[in-house]
């Protein structure tokens, strides 16, 4: 299922996410695909409420070409559909045009807006600040990492195969090391030593309240969250996915403790999941520091003045200090590294440390 075009230029702001229903992608035989077009695109859509889905429908911002078993899809006219309830067929096309208030201009990027860390034929390494997505999604369509890419090396009209492509991902609040490769070759070998658990990956982490012990490992099943109201919540369960962290504490101080985290897998929020399950959330983390009902108002842009100073910092506490891996170019190894950024810094030192 393809949310946007394949050969969008990311550097420009999206008008339209145009999907095909595909039997494969519903894991269903060709004949059995009769989908309703809202629970099609809640599935391309995750991010939005079934609820907005259906008002994006009515208020006319869906287009369809319905599948029919003599004419392909694009071969007929899109014309608007209004009811969510909808049946459709394999092949049929949906397009979702995106509303006004979520275009974003064309964004003025430059390349002072990006800090790289490290540059070879095959590689690039840059330096993500927090709260910049990495790629579009959601109501984040402009301005994103992979766009701040683009524009610094120019690749708005380059071809598909030519384009820099991302080797993994990290959280909108989440600053640091951001890997990704200049060639589809390149980009396989990387993504295959991410599969294989041989790239390490150390992240900094600010914890709240005073770690009993100077180490340790949390090696826990991790899952949706029981119960929860937000959708990507997760949570140690039993018979979810295997997870494992190791920390270590660098620095304490009269209310925190700065901590080394190493992973071991990569689930899902883990390292804030897995510290928060120990009694030590990440300092700022809205859905698992204190209680997620703050995260629900800060999505609705409702965080009262008790909330900001509960969190003590406008994002969760967390960078991605270091990545190790073998480099696609020669075999040699390869390390690299983002310092502390500024925000995390200053928070530590308007406080004591402890010995």
């Amino acid at each position: 299922m393809r949310l946007f075009p394949r050969d969008r230029d990311l550097s420009q702001p999206v008008e339209r996410a145009e999907l095909v229903v595909r039997a494969s992608d519903l894991n269903l035989p060709v004949e059995d695909v009769h989908i309703r077009l809202d629970a099609f695109l809640q599935r391309a859509l995750p991010w939005r409420s079934r609820t907005s889905i259906q008002a994006l429908i009515r208020e006319g911002y869906v287009l369809i070409e319905a599948a029919a078993p003599d004419r392909p899809a694009g071969a007929g006219e899109l014309v608007e559909e209004h009811r969510p309830g909808r049946r459709l067929l394999h092949n049929s096309r949906v397009v979702v045009v995106i509303p006004e208030p979520l275009r974003i201009q064309r964004s003025t990027s430059s390349a002072a807006d990006l800090s790289v860390l490290y540059e070879d034929d095959v590689l690039i390494a840059v330096d993500k600040p927090p709260g910049l997505p990495v790629h579009p999604s959601g109501r984040h369509l402009s301005d994103t990492l992979i766009q701040r890419v683009y524009v610094h090396w120019n690749l708005g009209e380059a071809r598909r195969e030519d384009r820099i492509k991302l080797c993994h991902r990290l959280d909108k609040e989440t600053s640091g090391v951001v890997l990704l490769a200049k060639d589809p070759t390149s980009h396989a070998a990387v993504m295959r030593q991410f599969e294989d658990r041989l790239v390490e990956k150390e992240y900094l982490a600010i914890v709240r309240g005073h770690p009993e012990a100077d180490a340790g490992t949390v090696d826990t099943d991790l899952g949706p969250a029981p119960g929860s109201e937000v959708r990507l919540k997760m949570a140690t369960v039993a018979h979810g996915l295997p997870s494992r962290t190791d920390w270590r504490v660098l620095e304490r101080y009269e209310d925190c403790a700065l901590v080394l985290c190493r992973l071991h897998t990569g689930r899902q929020h883990q390292i804030r999941v897995h510290m928060a399950s120990i009694g030590l959330p990440l300092v700022g983390d809205k859905l698992y520091g204190v209680d997620e009902q703050v995260f629900l108002r800060a999505s609705a842009g409702e965080l009262s003045r008790r909330d900001q100073l509960e969190l003590g910092l406008p994002r969760h506490a967390l960078h991605a200090h270091r990545l190790a891996l073998t480099s696609p170019k020669d075999g040699s190894p390869l390390e690299i590294k983002s310092p502390l950024p500024e925000d995390l810094v200053q928070y530590l030192a308007q406080r004591e440390r402890r010995p």
